[in-house]
């Protein structure tokens, strides 16, 4: 199984940017979403930015997680 998560896009250089999950900021590849900007959020897959997501959309996924890992 595979799983994508969401972060918000703090940085961007050339082809790579800086995105925040959870407070940690990751190195992703903007190869596949060149069109995204500093502010907006994507989902993560395997160190690549994969698709744009609205805010709202990215928010809830979050707070999902978050209280998926709560259960545990």
């Amino acid at each position: 199984m595979c799983l994508s998560v969401p972060g918000k896009v703090v940085e961007i250089q050339n082809n790579m940017a800086k995105v925040e999950v959870g407070g940690v900021l990751r190195d992703v590849s903007m190869d596949v979403c060149p069109d995204v900007a500093v502010g907006e959020y994507v989902l993560i897959h395997t160190g690549f930015a994969i698709q744009k997501l609205d805010e709202k959309e990215a928010l809830e996924t979050l707070d999902l997680l978050r209280r998926m890992a709560e259960i545990r």
